[in-house]
């Protein structure tokens, strides 16, 4: 496949899930809410998650923000979701350093949410890329079932 029917595909996976994002909407029972924004281009989150025995059992975001925000929301609830603590944190990490242009351990893991290493070319995108990651991290951290370490520095 050429590299511009590829960047084309990157693209509209981007597309679809900034148009019909996976779990989007509120949970009638979360362990953990969060709201964060991105001052820098508007981009609001409220994050909801439902922890039980160590799992992500569901997870629900609502909010308003540019396509690569929204997307990256929809991806992240994906590959979350069903996940233990440990797994969703270390994707947190994979996740924030790869579209830092970091290596990661396995970006495979990351389904959907892999395309956005492309994001690493375009620093002012990063944060709307972030946001998600970074509620769900502190969502983990304030359910008191995670401890979120950023080893990893965004480009001003």
């Amino acid at each position: 496949m050429g590299l511009s029917k590829l960047d084309n595909l990157y693209r509209q996976v981007i597309l679809d899930h900034s148009a019909y994002p996976h779990h989007h909407g509120t949970l009638s029972a979360a362990t953990s809410k969060i709201e964060m924004n991105n001052p820098t281009c508007g981009d609001v989150i409220e994050l909801q998650v439902d922890i039980k025995d160590g799992r992500i059992n569901n997870i629900a975001f609502d909010g308003s923000g540019c396509s690569i925000s929204t997307a990256s929301a929809s991806m992240m609830t994906d590959a979350v979701i069903g996940k233990t603590i440990e797994e969703a944190m270390h994707l947190t990490v994979d996740f924030l350093q790869l579209v830092q242009g970091k290596e990661t351990r396995d970006p495979d893991q990351l389904g959907d949410a892999a395309i956005l290493s492309g994001v690493a070319k375009f620093p002012a995108r990063i944060k709307c890329a972030t946001l998600a990651w970074k509620a769900l991290g502190k969502a983990m951290e304030e359910d008191g079932t995670a401890t979120f370490h950023h080893d990893h520095k965004e480009e001003e």
